[in-house]
Parts: structure tokens; sequence; C-alpha cells
């Protein structure tokens, strides 16, 4: 059985955001502004897209 996968989009620039968010975005292979990675549903993935949840849109 698959993975779920989630699509997570970056919606907001990390300029101006502190460096510990600017590297979870970039931990979850988000480069620029409206971005769109897939992602498998996993609970470490779940924790960063919390931390950065005001920049990024998730798309089931």
């Amino acid at each position: 059985m698959a993975a779920q996968k989630i699509r997570i989009k970056l919606v907001k620039s990390v300029i101006g955001c502190k460096q510990s968010h600017r590297e979870t975005v970039r931990g979850l292979g988000l480069r620029r502004v409206n971005h769109v990675v897939e992602l498998a549903d996993t609970p470490q993935v779940r924790g960063m897209i919390d931390t950065v949840q005001y920049l990024v849109r998730v798309e089931a």
C-alpha cells in the first residue's frame, strides 16, 4: 500500500522570517512562492508544516 501524499504550496515569501523557518521551508523542498511539492504524509512532515503554517497551504 502506497503512503498517503500531500501537496504543499508556498504562498508567502520567507523574506523577513526567522532563519529557522526559512530552513524549514527549504527542508520541505519549497524554493519560491507558488512552488508546489508532493511529500509523504508523515508526522515529521506535518510537524514542519505546523512550524511554517503561516507561509504554506496544504492541498490534500
